[in-house]
């Protein structure tokens, strides 16, 4: 489900996903289609094949090239796995080799991963952009009003064009963090009351690795960028926070003061760090 979502995303907004992890397309075949048995041709030395096995809950896409050697290798880079085994190895023996190494293979991939780095969104007309989970198309009008236009039914932002294109991103980061302001505050306090805790400050954090911090005098600060995500996603961080206000660490006695205001707390704490990897190129 992540790398499905990831890749979706990714592709919307002009990038192309990194052939890491990838789910399957079309009639491609799967470690769990007939095609992937003992009798499947093998494939000739010195050329690849691609193939895909699943690894834990990932379908994995892989190259697989035969060679002279007499084990099976592996290699990791930016172009994704790389399998070499032996002319005589059949495809069961390489995929339960793969299996057997499915944790190294996994941790590597997201190692690699984390730092491939996408390219820039290019901030023009049409463009389209993650707002409270749901994606808002950019629109530079001339004859637009001189703030930004949200148009929700619509889902689209309207704004004036700028002398300098490249500053398009700096005025959307604007307008999402007024918005941030506004919901972050106002979901601070229904949570708080519901906790029955009560914080000294709040203001935004633009933190590349956190999503959101309290400290021990009762400062909260937010992640503006959580307005890419969905309310859900928000209010489970904001619920986090606060449960710091009571447990300033992550013992279960703290996960009990998040669930007794956010029950699906760890649903949402898995797919908040799922879905955070599309968001690398924006702003």
């Amino acid at each position: 489900m992540m790398r499905t979502w990831l890749d979706r995303q990714l592709k919307k907004f002009g990038m192309n996903p990194p052939a890491l992890l990838r789910q399957p397309t079309g009639g491609a075949p799967s470690a769990l289609s007939p095609s992937s048995s003992s009798t499947a041709p093998a494939t000739p030395a010195s050329h690849t094949h691609a193939r895909q096995i699943r690894l834990g809950s990932e379908l994995v896409s892989y190259q697989l090239r035969r060679s002279r050697r007499r084990s099976i290798g592996f290699l990791i880079n930016a172009e994704g796995l790389h399998v070499t085994a032996p002319t005589h190895a059949s495809i069961t023996h390489i995929e339960q080799a793969l299996q057997e190494k499915q944790r190294w293979i996994l941790t590597k991939l997201q190692e690699v991963l984390a730092h491939v780095a996408p390219p820039k969104v290019e901030w023009a007309d049409g463009v389209q952009f993650p707002f409270l989970g749901q994606n808002l198309t950019l629109q530079i009008r001339a004859d637009a009003p001189r703030n930004a236009l949200f148009d929700a039914a619509a889902c689209t932002l309207t704004v004036r064009p700028l002398a300098d294109a490249s500053k398009h991103g700096d005025q959307i980061r604007r307008w999402m963090q007024a918005r941030a302001e506004g919901l972050f505050a106002q979901r601070l306090a229904l949570y708080a009351q519901q906790l029955g805790v009560t914080y000294s400050s709040f203001g935004l954090s633009s933190a590349r690795t956190r999503w959101g911090s309290c400290s021990s005098q009762g400062k909260i600060r937010l992640n503006w960028r959580l307005m890419h995500f969905d309310l859900r996603l928000i209010d489970y961080v904001i619920a986090h926070e606060l449960a710091h206000l009571r447990e300033m660490n992550h013992s279960p006695r703290f996960w009990r003061e998040v669930g007794s205001i956010f029950p699906d707390y760890a649903n949402a704490r898995a797919e908040l760090k799922q879905q955070a990897a599309a968001l690398r190129g924006f702003f």
